[in-house]
């Protein structure tokens, strides 16, 4: 078993938005997760931590918006997403956090 500080490096938070609800439906959940986590570092943490099993993970990595913050040119953090498709009969309850 790994240390569980280690799975909350890789699994940052659940995401709650339109997009993510209608995956919801499909038996998938969408997390950010670390820039640098790979795919099967997503399954095991999200096995681990939530006690059900994975079918697949796939991720997308949004590039950071170049935007101006208090007249200075800046740039938003790249966000990495991770959509995990659960088993039949598994079921993660995003509402109630991590």
């Amino acid at each position: 078993m790994t240390n569980k500080a280690e799975l909350y490096d890789v699994i940052r938070k659940p995401i709650i938005t339109e997009k993510a609800t209608m995956a919801s439906e499909n038996g998938a959940v969408v997390f950010e997760v670390a820039i640098d986590s790979n795919k099967p570092q997503i399954k095991k943490a999200v096995e681990e931590l939530f006690g059900v099993k994975v079918k697949a993970v796939n991720t997308v990595v949004t590039k950071g918006k170049t935007k101006r913050f208090r007249g200075q040119p800046g740039k938003r953090k790249d966000v990495k997403k991770a959509y995990v498709t659960l088993e039949d009969g598994n079921a993660i309850d995003v509402s109630t956090g991590l």
